[in-house]
């Protein structure tokens, strides 16, 4: 049970903190993501755990992904990817349909690069061990 409280505060102190780096009162972003002012303010300080669909919400109105929300509130793993994926993730330009499918793009590249990287390795251990034999 502490840990949902925990994941409650931890979300609350996340969306507090974007707030204050987006310089959006609790007001302005409480009519942004079309979510009351009191129970914005709760979800501020843990009072309550919102659900994904709140959460979306927010992250409209705070101008950030959705995803990372999900990611704080866990609802989500932490995503994978490594800096190419970050900076698509945080591209505000494309919306999250266009960064899902850049994403799926880019992982397919690296598993066929991996998987060619892999054949071509195991050939080469192949091969050395029949010129040794």
């Amino acid at each position: 049970m502490d840990k949902v409280a925990d994941l409650g505060r931890d979300i609350g102190d996340y969306i507090r903190q974007q707030r204050n780096t987006a310089k959006i009162s609790l007001r302005q972003l409480s009519k942004l993501a079309g979510v009351s002012n009191p129970y914005l303010s709760q979800i501020e300080r843990g009072l309550r755990k919102p659900s994904a669909e709140i959460l979306q919400q927010i992250a409209k109105g705070l101008r950030i992904s959705a995803e990372a929300l999900y990611v704080q509130a866990g609802i989500l793993d932490l995503p994978t990817g490594g800096p190419v994926a970050d900076a698509i993730r945080a591209d505000a330009e494309l919306n999250e349909r266009q960064k899902q499918v850049l994403l799926d793009v880019y992982e397919s590249f690296r598993k066929e690069n991996a998987a060619l990287k892999s054949t071509v390795e195991k050939s080469d251990v192949d091969h050395k061990n029949t010129t040794e034999e």
